[in-house]
């Protein structure tokens, strides 16, 4: 295991690498001895080969908020404050749920969690990474039913032998329980990330080669209807010589846009001032990088649960499942509206998670 915010050469090395980056730091990845990949690994974890066992999950009545409804809408007033005074467009606040959850028996099933989501909220990063505190490594324990693309790079063979990486991200802005409850507020969010994802790509990009492909398409997931962009460009030559483009694409585009604001160093400043707890793997960045092969894909860690044997950020500290959620705040929200965005990303998944087989 490495930290790529202190070691951002370390995947020089080669070989397949799984990330789990915290919104606020660390960048972690791991590297496996047995990776399967191509048409024989699973490709789905909904009737996927890995064991089935019963997810326990802790009872609904028992999931806390770091910010109450009262204190989430405060905190959405001081955000149209800093907009009325020009120090940002857009801050995305968000709160961590989190609920006890003590196994008899060592750590919760991540893969129980991860077969429950991927039946009853599927999604195009579903995804489970576990590392057991038993390891010897630093654990992790992370499941994941994300709809948004953080990163992804594909190596591009061109018709004239020159070989370029090709970086595109598909920020999410913008979202209700049905495309027709999607506002004229949703589009200008929208936009304004769109607009940061293609100046943080700037600067690891040849001039010229970023652009906008698809901008505020509808797309449609489990109960919610989201507005997703996407941005596409070619990494500058340099940024892909050995070791390796991870310290300067992720000096270039973390924490993610979309889950931050514009400006962002702002955005960051006010998100620190208002959010009481960490966000944790919450809006940081779950996937796999593929050295070798000179790809990767690492989806935004939202719609997301993660699990620590001690919680020392949270009211009763322990164990404890944790699921975080949150929303744009721009000069447009209303802090009821944004309220209630908040509980509808949570609804469907905390339900999932609290359900009792």
């Amino acid at each position: 295991m490495v930290d790529l915010t202190r070691e951002p050469d370390a995947l020089g090395v080669g070989g397949v690498w799984f990330v789990v980056a915290d919104f606020e730091g660390p960048v972690r990845a791991w590297r496996f001895a047995h990776v399967e990949t191509g048409p024989e690994a699973t490709s789905s974890l909904e009737g996927s080969r890995l064991p089935a066992e019963p997810w326990n999950g802790p009872a609904s009545a028992d999931w806390r908020s770091s910010l109450d409804e009262d204190a989430y809408r405060a905190a959405v007033v001081t955000v149209r404050e800093h907009v009325r005074q020009g120090s940002v467009y857009q801050a995305n606040i968000c709160r961590i749920l989190s609920a006890p959850l003590s196994p008899a028996r060592g750590e919760p099933s991540a893969v129980a969690l991860a077969q429950r989501l991927a039946a009853g909220n599927p999604a195009p990063y579903e995804g489970v990474i576990h590392v057991p505190a038993l390891s010897g490594l630093e654990p992790v324990w992370v499941v994941t039913a994300s709809p948004e693309l953080f990163l992804r790079a594909d190596r591009v063979v061109g018709p004239d032998g020159r070989v370029t990486t090709t970086v595109t991200s598909a920020p999410i802005k913008g979202t209700a329980s049905t495309p027709e409850g999607l506002l004229d507020k949703d589009r200008a969010e929208n936009v304004m990330i769109t607009d940061l994802v293609r100046n943080d790509l700037h600067r690891v990009c040849e001039p010229g080669s970023v652009e906008v492909t698809s901008l505020l398409a509808v797309e449609k997931h489990p109960g919610l209807a989201h507005l997703v962009s996407t941005v596409v460009g070619t990494l500058l030559p340099d940024v892909t010589e050995p070791p390796g483009p991870w310290g300067a694409i992720l000096g270039a585009t973390f924490p993610p846009a979309s889950v931050s604001g514009a400006p962002k160093s702002a955005a960051l400043r006010i998100i620190g001032e208002l959010e009481p707890v960490p966000r944790g793997p919450y809006c940081g960045a779950v996937g796999w990088i593929d050295v070798d092969a000179g790809t990767a894909e690492l989806a935004v860690g939202i719609r997301t649960f993660w699990w620590t044997a001690d919680s020392p950020h949270t009211a009763g500290g322990g164990p404890r499942l944790h699921f975080g959620t949150g929303a744009g705040i721009t000069w447009g929200s209303d802090p009821e509206a944004e309220w209630r965005e908040t509980e509808l990303k949570a609804h469907r998944l905390i339900g999932l998670a609290s359900a009792a087989d």
